[in-house]
């Protein structure tokens, strides 16, 4: 057996192959991308998938041959859903927000460095904004959401970020100077909510606002996202306030949740109305 097929090796690289599937959503996974994305060689990665797709962890269409997650991770994704449903959770948010506003909405959670696009809500505008689709990754800072999830940071923790994040901020963002970060940080701060002025697409505007676990560390975000015309500064202040009313609702489903016994336990932390500045 080859030597990168053996241990805790190839343990690694199958979760994070298994993990590159789960982010692509319905658009799935060509083996010729999954090996430049992961620098795993072509042989073992097909290996390595073969083994997943024995697990029913993914699934190969037989019409594109591309990857997608299979049955069983559906399984096991809906049995860690009672402990850590942040979008079952959200979702009445999210159908609410898409309602009122008619613009399209979003729930976002952190991973390390990155935001991560979870659920994407269509509102009835006919003219969207496509640039944030469900798996989506970005870097903690570009976009609204994940602007908001930034600003949420403890100082410390949001400068480690910042610092991980600098060479791809600056090849991918060029719009989105360290000074012109830091510049919207710390507006979102004051605000409680954090805006996304075209910085990624030019008529892709977004407003986002964290939410937060019973301790106060970054749950995820919820954000709205809109052509530059329906994005004026009035209409900004109204989706922010729109978007924390909600983000308080979902912390404290979140807050319900936690407190259930075989919960995972949290300490306790003021209640979520009283937490929405960043300060």
């Amino acid at each position: 057996m080859d030597r990168d097929l053996t241990g805790a090796q190839s343990v690694d690289r199958a979760l994070k192959l298994l993990s590159m599937v789960g982010r692509q959503g319905e658009r799935g996974l060509g083996l010729a991308e999954a090996v430049e994305a992961s620098g795993i060689n072509k042989p073992t990665a097909r290996r390595l998938l073969l083994a997943l797709m024995r697990a029913g962890l993914v699934h190969q269409a037989e019409t594109d041959r591309r990857y997608y997650l299979g049955e069983e991770a559906y399984i096991l994704g809906t049995l860690a859903s009672p402990r850590f449903g942040l979008l079952r959770l959200a979702m009445p948010s999210l159908t609410r927000l898409a309602s009122k506003t008619a613009d399209s909405t979003f729930l976002s959670v952190r991973r390390g460095a990155i935001s991560v696009c979870l659920h994407r809500e269509e509102g009835t505008f006919p003219i969207r904004t496509h640039a944030l689709q469900v798996g989506y990754e970005h870097p903690l800072g570009a976009g609204a959401g994940s602007l908001a999830m930034l600003a949420a940071l403890p100082d410390d923790e949001m400068e480690a970020v910042m610092k991980t994040n600098a060479p791809v901020m600056e090849a991918r963002y060029p719009l989105l100077t360290p000074q012109e970060l830091r510049r919207h940080l710390a507006l979102a701060r004051t605000r409680g909510y954090a805006v996304n002025p075209g910085l990624i697409l030019a008529n892709s505007w977004g407003v986002g606002v964290a939410v937060r676990h019973p301790d106060g560390s970054v749950a995820g975000a919820i954000s709205i996202a809109a052509i530059d015309s329906r994005m004026q500064p009035p209409r900004q202040g109204e989706l922010g306030q729109l978007l924390m009313a909600e983000a308080v609702l979902v912390e404290a489903a979140l807050a319900e949740r936690f407190d259930r016994p075989g919960s995972m336990a949290r300490p306790a932390a003021p209640t979520p109305a009283k937490r929405r500045s960043f300060k």
